[in-house]
């Protein structure tokens, strides 16, 4: 298991679309130069803790600041 450089927590939780629904990301994970940060989630639907790499998280739909389309992510 490789070991976290950083560890970051998001205040305030970013709202998340991730392949098992949306949720909040309270924290950011890097491992380094050659690795995708990771975002730790806690979805809306259960509340499981996932950990996801960048390429498989979009920030969700936000009006007020001009995101209002999503690409689907790959599931």
């Amino acid at each position: 298991m490789r070991e976290p450089i950083l560890i970051q927590q998001l205040n305030p939780p970013l709202p998340m679309v991730t392949p098992k629904g949306n949720g909040l990301a309270h924290f950011i994970i890097d491992y380094g130069v050659e690795h995708n940060l990771m975002f730790t989630v806690f979805l809306d639907d259960n509340g499981e803790c996932w950990t996801f790499d960048t390429c498989n998280v979009r920030m969700a739909k936000n009006i007020t600041l001009g995101r209002v389309d999503v690409p689907p992510l790959n599931r």
